[in-house]
């Protein structure tokens, strides 16, 4: 009776990890079929799409616009760290998120 049981108990464990592993691997690929969102354009952007990038609350976002409408397009995406309230940390988080188009 007990090898039966334990049999059973040896069975039931790897089916949970057997079951377990696909769930893992079924998210992993989920994660990687995601597509990239697409890069915010700084020379373009509304107010509410700066406001979606990290760190950038309304006065910040409010400050890019006005900026780029006294100075006209940032020419790269580093010329955000001109705008007061940005400097090198901050960049270094929405470097990847941003990017620099002119508008013509």
């Amino acid at each position: 009776m007990k090898k039966l049981l334990s049999k059973d108990l040896a069975i039931s464990l790897a089916i949970l990890l057997f079951v377990s592993l696909i769930g893992t691997g079924l998210a992993q690929a989920q994660n990687q079929s995601k597509p990239v969102s697409a890069r915010i354009n700084i020379n373009t952007a509304a107010i509410a799409e700066l406001q979606s990038l990290p760190r950038i609350g309304p006065k910040v976002a409010q400050r890019i616009i006005d900026y780029r409408t006294q100075n006209g397009p940032f020419k790269k995406v580093e010329d955000l760290m001109k705008v007061r309230g940005i400097g090198e940390k901050i960049f270094n988080q929405l470097k990847d998120q941003i990017t620099v188009v002119d508008p013509k």
